[in-house]
């Protein structure tokens, strides 16, 4: 297996283990946050907005990190 091809599938699983607990967490937060600032429950669709969001920012989040760690334990793949 190439260098290239080594790193980046790292990168991606990496990325896909951390993606659903780092989703979790942040609807979890998120929903817990609206509900106390709304002072009541939230519907269905906030929810599922919320877990929307939630996912989004999980992805973008946990490839940058596993980007960054990966280049930090592995260095950058060489051209060749």
């Amino acid at each position: 297996m190439s260098q290239q091809l080594y790193f980046y599938a790292s990168v991606l699983v990496l990325g896909a283990l951390l993606f659903f607990p780092a989703s979790k967490l942040i609807w979890v937060l998120s929903v817990r946050r609206l509900e106390r600032k709304t002072g009541g429950g939230l519907s269905e669709d906030e929810r599922m907005g919320q877990r929307n969001r939630a996912r989004l920012l999980a992805l973008v989040l946990v490839l940058i990190f596993s980007l960054l760690f990966n280049i930090s334990m592995l260095g950058l793949p060489q051209n060749g």
